[in-house]
């Protein structure tokens, strides 16, 4: 019976142990990325303001630079910086904290940018990689049936 058993179960088995190994894989895998930027980019075709998400995210080590680019046609003000139209600035952050920058582009007409520490090896990362999950599937721009 306990071979028949075995028979039936294996895959029930073999899928758990590879959620198992990619939970462990997930709390220890090193955090590097193809890029330490961000891109933030302001479309020619915004009508009025643009919807942001509330937070911008970066995490010191991994992702620290907001890269700013202007693609409309009027110069845009981002906190102290004036970016000219067609142009890009690059945003380094190098300590971890909260800054919030007056940006009349945007709704409520200011971005907020939380800088966090890269979480270490176990739970922590685990959780810094689900969150980013999970904030990148909320601000996936939203599409027709068709698009």
């Amino acid at each position: 019976m306990s071979d028949s058993l075995l028979k039936r179960h294996w895959p029930l088995s073999m899928l758990a142990g590879l959620c198992g190994l990619a939970l462990v894989l997930a709390m220890l895998a090193p955090l590097k990325g193809a890029s330490q930027e961000l891109l933030l980019a302001f479309p020619s075709t915004a009508q009025g303001q643009l919807a942001l998400p509330s937070e911008i995210r970066l995490t010191r080590g991994v992702q620290d630079v907001l890269l700013l680019r202007n693609e409309g046609r009027v110069p845009l003000v981002f906190g102290p910086l004036k970016i000219a139209p067609g142009r890009e600035v690059r945003l380094p952050f190098g300590e971890a904290g909260d800054h919030t920058y007056a940006c009349p582009a945007v709704v409520g007409k200011a971005v907020r940018v939380r800088v966090i520490d890269a979480p270490g090896p176990g739970w922590g990362r685990l959780a810094w990689r689900l969150d980013n999950v999970r904030q990148w599937v909320r601000y996936l721009p939203p599409r027709a049936p068709g698009d």
